[in-house]
């Protein structure tokens, strides 16, 4: 047992490197839309049930991206999949960007979001490629909000439920759908003491990983109260060269309803071997 719990450390270890280990290579090289404003009186209070909103209308597909500037460059991570918000499960090919000199790509890396757990197939660096690599996302400094290269859809509106300030920026339209843009404020701690059993230690692990646990947002919902966009600017302490970096994670919410089938693999097709640093 002791064995095996090693192995799983030491994997999480290396596995949430994936978003530091590419930033850190590359380093080395509102439209008059007519929407009704009752809702937007209560900010604050608006934001914080947007992610029951989401439980709400069942599933939907969705779009990640993940930015951060280092050494001058821009690093952008790209998902897209779709998301059960009731079973909270979801399923995302996050693709990571070109090597420093452009002359190539990663192969898309398939990621499973589960409730305490992420899996990654096309992990590479000695995984075979049948295999899944587990992650327990509490155990990681930022609880997965940033490792993986996406933010999980559900764990994203979650953050919501830790608004502090919020206010109405104005009616807009996004993708064809008419929104209420809201900016403000979340606190990762109180975010943690108000969601789901799922996510409390997911956001109570970034509250205490973070830089700082406030967390500015900008968030887009549609006349049902369902999030369409999100976009959140998270801080981590960046330990090689002891400063803090920021981090722009967004994500695009879209055909609410869609069949989802997310299946997450068996015991025996999870690699539980020793996984070399790319």
């Amino acid at each position: 047992m002791a064995e095996r719990q090693q192995r799983r450390a030491g994997g999480s270890v290396v596995v949430a490197a994936v978003f530091m280990a590419c930033a850190c290579a590359t380093s080395c090289a509102g439209s008059g839309a007519t929407v009704d404003d009752a809702g937007a009186a209560d900010p604050v209070k608006t934001l914080r049930r947007a992610a029951d909103t989401l439980v709400n209308a069942g599933s939907s597909k969705a779009s990640t991206s993940m930015e951060m500037a280092t050494g001058g460059t821009l690093v952008t991570i790209r998902g897209d999949g779709v998301y059960d918000y009731r079973e909270r499960l979801g399923r995302l090919k996050v693709l990571l960007p070109q090597d420093p000199a452009g002359t190539s790509e990663h192969r898309p890396i398939t990621e499973l979001l589960a409730p305490g757990a992420l899996f990654m197939k096309n992990r590479g660096a000695g995984v075979p490629a049948d295999k899944w690599v587990r992650v327990d996302t509490a155990s990681l400094s930022d609880g997965n909000l940033v490792t993986g290269g996406a933010t999980d859809p559900l764990a994203a509106a979650e953050v919501l439920r830790g608004t502090r300030t919020a206010t109405y920026v104005g009616a807009t339209e996004l993708a064809g759908t008419e929104v209420r843009h809201y900016r403000g404020t979340a606190d990762l701690a109180v975010a943690a003491k108000g969601a789901s059993i799922a996510n409390r230690g997911v956001l109570a692990a970034a509250a205490k990983g973070f830089a700082t646990a406030s967390v500015p947002f900008d968030v887009y919902l549609d006349d049902q109260g369902r999030i369409r966009k999100v976009r959140h600017r998270f801080s981590f302490v960046n330990g090689r060269r002891q400063g803090t970096v920021a981090v722009a994670s967004t994500t695009l919410l879209y055909d609410f309803g869609v069949a989802t089938d997310v299946r997450l693999p068996a015991a025996r097709d999870i690699y539980a071997g020793k996984i070399a640093e790319e």
